[in-house]
């Protein structure tokens, strides 16, 4: 659990997060520093959403990239420097103060006599529960190199499919944005154009053609108005999505919709367990005990998961195997059933959970490529079906007129 605390020490008070098992835990890490505890607050678990934001980019506002960060520092320590010297090589050649300035704190709080798991999460912002609980699994083990290597793994692959996702997102994008266009350029200036030209006319012309003049006529005289609104309305839609409960809220809502469908609902809850089960094991690989794991998994995954995901908890804590608590919950594939089972017999589990997740995303891709190869002609088709129904309507009075004169 994180918490937000203040406490009073020599140097006056300060404000910083612990991650503690509980409120007396944190308690006693204040005492080790020579600080005595004025108010204590637990910061609420992040949602899938978020969680899932901080693993694919972890600089915020300052610009600190955690990937390079974990990059540089193996390169230094592979090189033979101790941490500490490591940290000093990074500060030294930083040049953003805000960089400068979470290093720096990093390098003061090992100096003080911290552990690095310690200080890394004193910075939630910046480093997520699942890397301080692969360093604090790194200090029991003494393998700090073998844990940053993990963890580069664990986000080469995550940026991967998010590479996959964004590439296969960018073209329809792109039509859908031209299309919008397209449309908004017919519909606010030339329908009104045709309908000046048809109103001075006395011919009859179609319903159809009749209601997109009328919409053609009320653009036309209230022009300024409507430009006025749809700019308002844009410029509030972005400032609202902008705040983050709204924000969390609509992808919770739209991931929710897609859920239902039946075969993207499939394919979603299979990427969901596929980021699980490379987390898990990466965290059980790098040394953690399944339990302690669990917990840091509980912020990567949806509610409806995490309620499984406590389910889970709750057996293994009971005394049950992995993979018949995990089958229980509703936790597994066929595919990871069998490889737990393997890896629970062979002492491997983390292995075989980064296996059961290499072996899914070889599934999504799969099902990426299909979907876009499906949804671009589609796209492409109900756009122009919507730009087509609109010149038709705009011509049918003029074929009309035409076929009078025969």
């Amino acid at each position: 659990m994180n918490f937000a605390i203040r406490a009073i020490g020599p140097n006056g008070v300060h404000s910083l997060h612990l991650e503690a098992a509980s409120q007396e835990d944190a308690a006693r890490q204040l005492a080790g520093r020579s600080l005595r505890l004025l108010s204590i607050r637990q910061v609420d678990t992040p949602t899938w959403n978020a969680g899932i934001a901080k693993l694919i980019s972890h600089s915020g506002n300052t610009g600190f990239d955690l990937m390079l960060f974990s990059q540089e520092l193996l390169a230094l320590i592979e090189a033979g420097l101790t941490l500490t010297e490591s940290l000093d090589a990074l500060v030294e050649k930083e040049k953003r103060p805000a960089v400068v300035a979470i290093l720096d704190t990093l390098r003061r709080q090992l100096a003080e006599g911290q552990r690095f798991a310690t200080a890394l999460a004193a910075q939630p912002e910046v480093f997520p529960p699942l890397y301080c609980g692969l360093m604090r699994a790194a200090e029991r083990t003494a393998s700090l190199d073998n844990s940053l290597a993990r963890y580069i793994e664990y986000r080469s692959r995550v940026d991967q499919v998010r590479r996959q996702l964004t590439q296969a997102m960018i073209y329809p994008a792109i039509l859908s944005g031209v299309g919008l266009l397209v449309s908004l350029f017919l519909l606010g200036y030339v329908v009104p154009s045709f309908a000046s030209v048809y109103q001075s006319s006395s011919k009859d012309i179609p319903l159809a053609s009749q209601l997109l003049m009328q919409w053609g006529r009320f653009v036309a005289d209230h022009a300024r108005l409507l430009a006025t609104l749809l700019g308002g309305l844009v410029i509030g839609a972005v400032l609202l999505f902008r705040q983050p409960a709204v924000r969390n809220a609509t992808r919770a809502s739209i991931g929710r919709q897609l859920r239902r469908l039946p075969r993207i609902g499939d394919s979603l809850r299979t990427f969901e367990l596929a980021r699980f089960y490379l987390a898990l094991g990466t965290l059980l690989a790098g040394g953690l005990p399944i339990l302690a794991a669990l917990k840091l998994c509980d912020g990567l995954v949806s509610t409806r998961t995490a309620q499984a995901l406590n389910q889970a908890e709750r057996l293994i804590g009971e005394g049950q195997g992995a993979s018949a608590a995990f089958e229980e919950a509703g936790l597994c594939t066929p595919v990871a059933l069998r490889l737990m089972r393997v890896g629970e017999r062979g002492g491997q589990l983390g292995d075989m959970l980064a296996r059961a997740a290499r072996f899914h995303d070889g599934e999504i891709e799969r099902f990426i490529a299909r979907f876009t190869r499906s949804f671009e002609p589609l796209l492409m088709a109900a756009i122009g079906l919507v730009v087509g129904s609109i010149v038709v309507l705009l011509y049918m009075p003029i074929f009309d007129l035409a076929g009078s004169f025969q």
